[in-house]
């Protein structure tokens, strides 16, 4: 009964027509908020303000009706444990960039510009704990490539210490 009422809410939220950052007090309502920096291999650091999807439920809606991002703004998806992850565009109407991380906070693969409402499976081409959506051309203008590093306490040595994520 519990997943209806909570599948049910969803569908309500994912109705309300988006202005003036209702699609951020929105996703406010569903996931919790966390930092992340990706340090790229130019030496600089780019910190994203990212909801985090952190379970089954949120994995599945991610960005889906989602009509405005900020260009600091994403979503990290975490895993329970490192394999291979295949993700899609369904009802997702940005085009985004996604970045496949390693457990170790090392970016694995980068896929540029995805296609939205596609169904095309977008694989993460080896092992990775998560994967983080930035609004599309963000990758490109902050050179973010295979091998930059993502710190958040998800990645790391916080993951060997038993840290829990954020």
């Amino acid at each position: 009964m519990r997943q209806i009422i909570f599948i049910l809410g969803l569908l309500w939220a994912l109705a309300t027509p988006a202005s003036d950052n209702a699609d951020a007090r929105r996703l406010d309502g569903l996931f919790g908020r966390s930092t992340l920096t990706v340090a790229t291999p130019d030496a600089k650091l780019h910190p994203f303000k990212v909801w985090v999807a952190d379970n089954d439920q949120r994995r599945a809606l991610g960005f889906m009706f989602v009509k405005e991002l900020d260009d600091d703004a994403g979503m990290l998806f975490i895993f329970p444990q490192p394999q291979p992850i295949s993700m899609w565009m369904k009802n997702t109407v940005l085009p985004l960039d996604m970045l496949f991380v390693a457990a170790d906070g090392r970016i694995a693969n980068v896929i540029e510009n995805t296609v939205p409402q596609s169904l095309q499976t977008l694989n993460s081409n080896g092992i990775v704990l998560g994967v983080i959506e930035l609004k599309a051309g963000t990758a490109r203008r902050l050179h973010i490539a295979a091998g930059a590093r993502v710190e958040h306490p998800a990645f790391g040595d916080n993951l060997k210490s038993g840290v829990l994520r954020q």
